[in-house]
């Protein structure tokens, strides 16, 4: 079996803290790196998951995010990261990103500029959890004489979420790493990657940055029930992503490149998708391959072994069939008999 990167779990607000809890523990057991946690907007917020997910487990990371410093203050952020990670004995990490525009706009805030509020974040972040009173004057968000109460570990690592050329090499300067969504390419990731880790190189910074990329999966005995699977769980995300795309360049080109597909073939599965049509009769394999992990234990090894070779560090995996635990102790004995 050729180099894996390493596997975590992705969770989300769209989950109840009981069936996190679950998870987490079938992770762990696993062997499994980490856990993701990713907030979305008007969800339910990750935070008392997150912080079960802690008492419930021992050594996997308890990694939290995105949170959107337009809708959570940079000040704020550190608080709460300082706390779970002392809940956490140290496992803790944030990751941070501007959000999804559409609804931070529902907030009343437009920020097309999203990259200075996300330096003024990791600047306040970083010395705030350093244990340092910072005094910041921003371009978007401030701290005057801030310092916690409290001594928070120095070493908490921050990630950066994001697909753009700025707040990618922002990411490289400033962060421990980048965290790449859903839905985009492989060779789109390991371009992104590669310029996270020049900007880092450039910044005189040791060491390589962390690249993290969001991936469903479907694990199943059956190749062809994994598939299914897999066509069900690209076809949930695909024609948002592909409107998306047409408003930001980036989101577009992480659909298209290296994938063969084209532009006219996303655009008829889109309109077929929000018709109705069957996500097994509608989505190509091609287009499952590109954005999922499917197949046996095997297979989905051997699809993750690609992503390691391209400069993905880790995989953080949401689990599409019908028993995410099971799918879970497959792939970890898979990873135990490499």
């Amino acid at each position: 079996m050729s180099r894996l990167p390493n596997l975590s779990l992705r969770l989300h607000g769209g989950m109840r803290p009981a069936e996190c809890i679950e998870l987490a523990r079938a992770a762990e057991a696993a062997g499994f790196s980490g856990i993701w946690f990713a907030e979305n907007a008007f969800g339910r917020g990750i935070l008392p998951a997150a912080a079960a997910c802690a008492l419930a487990t021992k050594r996997i990371a308890i990694n939290a995010g995105v949170f959107n410093p337009f809708s959570r203050h940079p000040t704020m952020m550190a608080m709460e990261i300082g706390a779970l990670d002392d809940l956490s004995n140290g496992r803790a990490t944030l990751s941070i990103g501007s959000g999804i525009a559409s609804a931070t706009e529902k907030l009343g805030i437009e920020p097309s500029k999203p990259v200075p509020g996300l330096r003024d974040t990791l600047t306040i972040v970083r010395a705030l959890l350093r244990g340092q009173e910072i005094y910041h004057a921003g371009a978007a968000f401030s701290a005057r004489k801030v310092k916690l109460d409290y001594e928070p570990r120095a070493a908490i690592p921050i990630y950066l979420a994001g697909r753009g050329d700025l707040t990618t090499k922002l990411a490289g300067e400033l962060a421990d790493g980048l965290l790449v969504s859903n839905m985009v390419s492989i060779a789109f990731a390991a371009r992104l990657g590669e310029l996270m880790q020049a900007r880092r190189k450039a910044a005189a910074r040791e060491g390589s940055g962390l690249v993290v990329q969001f991936m469903p999966c479907a694990v199943d005995l059956d190749s062809r029930s994994a598939m299914t699977a897999g066509k069900r769980a690209v076809a949930s995300m695909l024609p948002s992503f592909w409107s998306l795309g047409q408003k930001i360049a980036s989101a577009k080109q992480a659909l298209l490149t290296g994938t063969g597909i084209d532009e006219q073939q996303f655009a008829v599965t889109a309109t077929r998708l929000r018709a109705g049509e069957n996500a097994t009769d509608v989505v190509d394999e091609r287009m499952v391959r590109a954005f999922a992990l499917t197949g046996t234990p095997e297979e989905c090894l051997a699809a993750a072994s690609r992503f390691a070779g391209a400069g993905i560090t880790e995989l953080a995996l949401t689990f599409t069939g019908l028993s995410a635990a099971q799918e879970i102790a497959l792939i970890g004995e898979a990873v135990k008999g490499a």
